[in-house]
């Protein structure tokens, strides 16, 4: 029976100092953790920047192509894998919630829109006169990693911000609805998706819990997601049952059950009219 590990932080750290921050060159990354080629998860954030090379990074069953430029965030949870050509260069860093928020104090990693909607794009593409505004700053990082300064881990911290706000600035003109007036009706909406998906599949249900009308919902998903409350809502539930799926260890019928249908024929059509598979069919692609 397969299942898909969960890492954290310190399955790549081995500071005893800062046991909740990760950071290496992509080469040597995989030098002692060639595991990470094959599919997994981490309770933690992520994010990779590539700077030579080619291949291909599947995050939660999309499919990315890899080029020079390409940068990926990831949030916990979130399943990922790739196939790599043997020229790969880039950085990848690893990293707490817990360690980001304890030391920024009132500014939280969540304040990064890339980060916290599972509607967003993980990839950006950084072009070649971009490139030079954020590849310093992954140099640093690495550089002050191996340095036993004091304060390192203050530089190191403010350096990966300055990361933030590079991928934050382009973030913003590449996907202008970052700064839209629904933003923030979105962003509850999805918070309350997160806590209700499984059992509350009515967007009636969130409209209400938002204090607004069904159609405003509707506008404000349309407006900003472009998919209607209805496609938002069952695109979550697809997701986790294609990551529940994955677990060999889970039978379909517990699954179904899991995400609030207790009908299994009914789930299986449902599954099958959104992804054009059945579930057993999915299972067996991903075997």
């Amino acid at each position: 029976m397969k299942k898909y590990p969960v890492y954290s932080v310190q399955n790549f750290s081995c500071n005893d100092i800062h046991r909740n921050f990760y950071v290496n060159t992509f080469k040597e990354h995989l030098k002692s953790h060639s595991f990470v080629e094959e599919p997994h998860r981490h309770d933690s954030y992520l994010m990779v920047f590539f700077t030579d090379g080619s291949g291909i990074h599947e995050i939660d069953f999309d499919r990315f192509e890899i080029q020079k430029g390409s940068l990926f965030v990831l949030q916990p949870g979130q399943m990922h894998h790739w196939s790599l050509s043997d020229n790969i260069e880039g950085f990848v860093i690893i990293f707490s919630q817990e360690l980001y928020n304890l030391y920024f104090g009132q500014k939280k990693i969540n304040d990064y829109t890339f980060y916290h909607s599972i509607h967003n794009r993980p990839e950006m593409v950084f072009e070649a006169e971009e490139i030079p505004k954020i590849l310093p700053y992954f140099k640093l990082l690495t550089e002050e990693n191996i340095q036993p300064n004091n304060f390192q881990l203050d530089k190191m911290l403010n350096l990966l911000d300055c990361i933030h706000i590079e991928i934050a600035r382009k973030y913003g003109e590449t996907y202008s609805h970052q700064t839209h007036s629904y933003n923030v009706k979105i962003n509850t909406f999805e918070k309350l998706l997160e806590q209700h998906f499984k059992q509350e599949k009515s967007p009636s249900f969130y409209a209400e819990k938002l204090n607004i009308t069904l159609k405003h919902l509707n506008r404000i998903c349309n407006e900003i997601l472009q998919k209607t409350a209805t496609e938002v809502i069952m695109d979550r539930v697809i997701l986790e049952i294609k990551r529940m799926l994955t677990d060999k260890q889970l039978s379909i019928n517990e699954i179904a059950s899991a995400v609030g249908y207790d009908d299994y024929s009914y789930f299986s059509r449902v599954f099958k009219k959104q992804t054009g598979v059945s579930p057993t069919a999915f299972r067996e692609l991903k075997n």
